[in-house]
């Protein structure tokens, strides 16, 4: 009698964003180790959808899809948010995922399965970017059977800290990379003009973000200055949840010539906006990374006064000036533009640091782990 196959999910609970760092993953096992039978998995039938149009793109391959119940629970969305509670359809799933011989996730919540006491299926987190923020470097990385790293950096942090265990930890490079062009060939500017593109790009942590205390006049500054165009797309969190008093200082700017805004449409996570803009403008989102894939200006606001100089987590701030108000701005992003070359050996360095990019895919590489980890074979 044939044993049957070992069953693996990819499991989608947050927001769309995460789903790019981990389904080339599930792509290149489902194509290269047919042993296995690869499952995606997901909270949202906005995520099926929005996997069956990269599918489209990307080729096929042997997948199944599956939307998680119960459907009650799918339709509890707080403000704009995207997707329901993330812990509560852990635990509604937890039977259904505990069949599973491995559980692949972009995000560590997942890690709540252990709790749950749903033993049997290998944890694998594929992380959703490759920032500095200390944040994501918490101990339930530990409860996981394989942690990915996008390069030493991580991988470092990740294992000198004793988070990871290093036989635990596999450094892959950047899955994402290697599909945005399939998703994208030409990534559209929203513009019309040729004016210089500066991307906005806030985090959501309030504690870290400059939104709250600078964002409406960042918008103002570039609104009345008619030297630059300036897409505002922040990290995808920072308005999932939004209601109309979040949303409403943003009505002024939704008509005009040389603002677009976009609050996590697809564009704003293919890295359409990171390769169309000339200049970024931030403070601690990972999307810096996407952004010196090709080294360009940047400019980084400290909106809470942050003695940051030496602190890992703020490495990225070497990239480009700091500014500590924004009544510089936009006279800023030209001063940025013609000191670019100050920062480009920097910007060169974190990348490499960041990225272990290598000839094989960084998608081939993450599935091989995956695959190993399961007693499958090497690609040959």
């Amino acid at each position: 009698m044939t044993a049957p196959a070992p069953k693996i999910c990819f499991l989608y609970i947050a927001q769309t964003h995460q789903i790019l760092h981990s389904l080339p993953i599930a792509i290149e096992l489902a194509r290269n180790w047919p042993q296995f039978d690869v499952h995606l998995a997901a909270t949202s039938q906005a995520h099926l959808d929005y996997i069956d149009d990269a599918l489209g793109k990307l080729g096929a391959a042997p997948l199944t899809r599956k939307l998680l119940g119960p459907k009650w629970l799918r339709e509890i969305r707080p403000g704009r948010a995207t997707t329901p509670p993330k812990a509560a359809m852990l635990i509604a799933n937890a039977r259904t995922l505990a069949r599973y011989d491995a559980v692949v996730t972009p995000e560590r919540t997942t890690a709540l399965l252990r709790r749950l006491r749903v033993k049997r299926p290998k944890l694998v987190y594929t992380q959703h970017g490759a920032g500095d923020r200390g944040g994501p470097f918490e101990p339930r990385l530990g409860l996981f059977d394989l942690v990915m790293a996008a390069g030493p950096k991580q991988r470092d942090r990740m294992v000198e800290s004793g988070l990871v265990a290093p036989e635990n930890c596999a450094m892959v490079g950047y899955p994402k990379f290697d599909i945005v062009e399939a998703l994208s060939p030409e990534p559209k500017n929203p513009f019309s003009d040729q004016r210089p593109i500066v991307l906005y790009n806030p985090h959501f942590d309030p504690k870290l973000s400059s939104w709250p205390r600078w964002g409406i006049e960042v918008l103002e500054r570039f609104a009345a200055d008619d030297r630059y165009n300036l897409i505002f797309a922040p990290h995808v969190r920072l308005f999932d949840q939004a209601g109309a008093p979040d949303l409403g200082p943003l009505e002024r700017f939704g008509d005009h010539p040389r603002i677009h805004i976009d609050l996590g449409g697809p564009a704003a996570i293919d890295m359409t906006y990171t390769r169309v803009a000339d200049v970024y403008l931030g403070d601690v989102s990972s999307q810096i990374y996407e952004f010196l894939r090709k080294p360009k200006p940047a400019i980084f606001l400290n909106a809470h006064q942050v003695d940051w100089v030496g602190d890992e987590s703020y490495r990225h701030w070497r990239y480009g000036p700091v500014l500590d108000h924004v009544q510089a701005l936009p006279d800023a992003v030209a001063s940025a533009m013609a000191s670019h070359g100050e920062y480009l050996a920097e910007q060169r360095a974190g990348f490499a640091s960041s990225f272990d990019l290598q000839p094989r895919s960084s998608s081939l590489r993450a599935a091989e782990a995956i695959a190993v980890r399961l007693g499958g074979q090497p690609v040959p």
